[in-house]
């Protein structure tokens, strides 16, 4: 069995112990280079111990088998794996490990999701005001199912120095599925149903925040007082599916539930629009899409409009008269059919209100985390500029691989961005901006 590093953390790796799996990373921790019987793995090259990731899921402990070459590159190993309960040691381990030919840089590109930086910027971690656009952290998918408990996602963090995360249910889940590689509806809602899978999603979520004593920004001076030493969530709704065209339940949500971040539509053409995955019912945006950006608006709601086509985003930068978030995408010059991404175009229409883009950090675009900082966000800041940028990670909702995994990482992706931007520009990607379109919205 072959892991990746982006598997760890996730079901597959803990189900694969005790069974014989391959991996590729580097041996770090090793002090000279030679034979070594034990030692640390990462995805990628470190020169010492400081460069070992506080994440304890971006790390394997190797024991081999004897003694194995340690050089200057890649290792290919096989061994037993090991997923370990011991509080005070590392939770993945590979025993009687055995080193195995044939690394090519693909094979190490594909598998990894972070790349080593120089340690005094690693030790740069953020400055604990960084803030997440979009997330599903903590299993809160599976929670509003009534499945499962939640996971951890305040320790990491105040790991990584992640103040804030707009966490977000999803409206219209009881009926998309995973249909040939992409999420499609795979029918029509029954009257009533997605609003009804609000009210157990909603309340999951804040049974998230209180679990993890979490406290929920419900002001803009709530978001401006929050730092990472005790981390916070918005409360966000992806796909306003749960309305099904009843301009009353968004008062309902902002009052009982602090709705403040809203994204208009998800993965089907819904009440308020269309999509950028189906084709086109709606030429955009429809006249209720735009009674619900008035009411926002007005209430103090940011509107997201991720997931919608360039001409729902033109229709909704005419009706809006606050900034505009789109939480999660990257830039294509290329669209593919059915495209998630965006053309330059596209963003700038963003930009135009004073809004902010959030980069996802999807693996397929981005093999690791320099690729993020240097293909993700740089590029879209050459085309919309830098306040106009953010951090947009989908945790836990890409269908792909992530090459931020966990917000405990948010320190490499800091360093990444060190290399192209200065101190105050990086506080706008991880955090300022979004800051910013938050409190001219949220009152």
């Amino acid at each position: 069995m072959r892991l990746s590093w982006t598997d760890l953390g996730r079901p597959r790796a803990d189900k694969a112990s005790g069974r014989q799996v391959e991996i590729t990373g580097f041996a770090v921790g090793t002090g000279a280079l030679g034979d070594d019987d034990r030692f640390l793995m990462m995805a990628e090259p470190g020169c010492c111990q400081g460069c070992v990731p506080r994440n304890p899921l971006a790390v394997i402990e190797v024991l081999a088998r004897r003694p194995i070459k340690i050089a200057n590159g890649a290792l290919k190993l096989s061994g037993n794996w090991h997923v370990s309960t011991e509080a005070d040691g590392w939770r993945y381990q590979l025993h009687e490990a055995d080193a195995v030919k044939g690394v090519t840089r693909r094979m190490l590109m594909a598998a990894s999701p972070l790349f080593c930086l120089p340690v005094p910027a690693m030790a740069q971690a953020a400055d604990g005001m960084a803030v997440d656009l979009h997330s599903h952290a903590g299993n809160l998918l599976q929670m509003s199912f009534g499945r499962g408990s939640s996971s951890p996602v305040a320790e990491p963090m105040r790991q990584g120095g992640v103040s804030v995360i707009s966490l977000a249910v999803v409206s219209d889940s009881p009926i998309i599925k995973l249909t040939d590689g992409r999420l499609r509806p795979s029918r029509d809602p029954r009257p009533g149903e997605l609003y009804a899978f609000s009210q157990r999603s909603f309340p999951a979520l804040h049974a998230l925040a209180r679990e993890q004593g979490m406290p929920i920004v419900r002001t803009a001076a709530e978001l401006r007082a929050a730092r990472a030493g005790q981390p916070s969530l918005i409360v966000a709704s992806e796909g306003a599916d749960f309305l099904e065209g009843r301009i009353e339940r968004l008062d309902e949500a902002y009052q009982r539930w602090a709705l403040r971040h809203l994204q208009l539509t998800h993965y089907r053409p819904n009440e308020l629009g269309d999509i950028q995955t189906e084709p086109a019912v709606h030429d955009g945006l429809t006249a209720f899409g735009a009674e619900v950006i008035r009411r926002c608006n007005a209430m103090g709601i940011v509107v997201d409009v991720a997931h919608g086509p360039f001409e729902l985003v033109k229709k909704a930068a005419a009706v809006t008269t606050k900034p505009l978030v789109l939480s999660h995408t990257s830039l294509t010059t290329r669209p593919a059919a059915w495209t998630r991404r965006i053309l330059p175009d596209h963003a700038r229409a963003i930009a135009a209100t004073g809004g902010v883009i959030g980069i996802w950090p999807v693996t397929a675009y981005f093999p690791n985390v320099v690729a993020y900082a240097t293909d993700g966000f740089a590029k879209m800041v050459d085309v919309v500029g830098i306040d106009h940028v953010g951090l947009g990670t989908d945790q836990l909702g890409l269908v792909g691989g992530s090459a931020m995994p966990s917000y405990a990482d948010l320190p490499q992706l800091s360093a990444a961005l060190r290399t192209r931007f200065n101190a105050a520009e990086t506080a706008k990607l991880l955090g300022g901006n979004f800051r910013r379109v938050f409190e001219a919205n949220v009152r």
